[in-house]
């Protein structure tokens, strides 16, 4: 089993609440498993040596209810959520995965259609022993 197959199973396992009531229905847009380079962590080598970061984001989208997306402007773009993702980690080091995903979260609720998403950070060659380390997070709307 890769590395991402490991990484895919975990976050498959998480359990996710009901997403949308009847009367307020939603879309789940998502960027899976999505490796970059780049320089995190606390220590002296880490400021030094890009290091793989996996990445994964789901948003909950409010759509317009009684008719699907009719044209590019109406939804949320996962394309450009991977640039800003890539722009973020090209700004420079960043010494936590928990500060990195507040980023991330915050770039994912600028879109105004954006409900909720959930972030998780992963550094997979930080620990020998594990497939990843990191922090998942999940913010709301109006609660950064």
């Amino acid at each position: 089993m890769t590395i991402h197959d490991r990484a895919r199973a975990a976050w498959a396992e998480i359990p996710v609440p009901g997403l949308a009531a009847a009367e307020h229905p939603a879309r789940r847009v998502f960027v899976r498993d999505l490796m970059l380079d780049g320089l995190i962590g606390i220590y002296p080598e880490e400021r030094l040596k890009p290091q793989k970061i996996l990445i994964n984001m789901e948003l909950w989208v409010a759509e317009t209810p009684g008719r699907p997306p009719r044209d590019y402007s109406e939804v949320v773009c996962y394309e450009q959520l991977v640039t800003s993702a890539k722009a973020l980690l090209a700004e420079g080091h960043v010494d936590l995965v928990e500060s990195l995903a507040e980023q991330l979260a915050a770039l994912c609720l600028a879109d105004s259609r954006v409900d909720r998403c959930r972030v998780r950070v992963e550094k997979p060659d930080a620990i020998a022993e594990a497939s990843g380390v990191g922090v998942e997070i999940e913010r709301r709307r109006n609660q950064l």
